[in-house]
């Protein structure tokens, strides 16, 4: 199989991911991918860029799906799946400011309000892991010899209320944040779509992924 592709980075074109691609990276990752011929079953994922530019929305959420007549979808935007230059100078943990391990968040997540304000995918159901970067230099390098398993409100949201962000800088502490507030509308649209059609299914799984693990297509 060819090597890793380049996914990612500051002033490069969108990449094209498929709905195939993405399923097949998951499970080559060793992961759960939802592939019943049933609609809006939400594979929720993230890839993490080679890029290390701070403070950046390099990196993509999004979401493959089934719509109601069964068709496959690849959505994803522009995000940040690291925190922002603000935190990693001022950490809000004795431990230093949280980075999520990549890995699947088996039901983790669920519709609900981020820091009281507005509905998220906010993690409710279940811990994940993170790294802890204490350096407070203003560079992402998390001391990846320690794990910490816990509720640390990675959710999923939106930077500004308006327009698209481009530069981090608050709003993430180590949250999975969607750059543009009509892309994250989406994402909360397709998350109301999966418990419309399927009102008992409330959790959401998200798999973070790193650039290395998307097979080529």
């Amino acid at each position: 199989m060819a090597g890793p592709i380049k996914i990612g980075g500051k002033g490069e074109a969108k990449p094209q991911f498929t709905s195939q691609q993405i399923l097949d990276s998951i499970k080559q990752a060793g992961y759960a991918a939802f592939e019943d011929e049933t609609p809006y079953d939400l594979n929720l994922f993230g890839v993490r860029t080679a890029d290390t530019t701070v403070n950046t929305f390099n990196d993509w959420v999004g979401c493959v799906y089934r719509d109601a007549r069964m068709l496959w979808h690849c959505d994803y935007w522009p995000a940040t799946t690291d925190p922002g230059l603000y935190w990693l100078e001022n950490p809000g943990n004795v431990n230093g400011t949280a980075v999520l391990v990549p890995g699947q968040y088996r039901g983790v997540y669920k519709r609900d309000l981020h820091s009281g304000k507005y509905l998220a995918l906010c993690q409710r159901n279940g811990p994940v892991d993170v790294w802890r970067d204490d350096s407070m230099d203003g560079v992402i390098d998390p001391d990846k010899s320690q794990v910490y398993s816990g509720f640390f409100g990675i959710n999923i949201h939106h930077a500004s209320y308006d327009g698209t962000s481009t530069q981090v800088n608050k709003w993430s502490a180590g949250c999975q944040v969607i750059a543009n507030i009509s892309d994250f509308n989406r994402l909360m649209e397709l998350s109301e779509n999966q418990i419309e059609y399927h009102p008992t299914w409330t959790a959401f799984t998200y798999t973070l992924l790193t650039e290395d693990q998307v097979i080529p297509r």
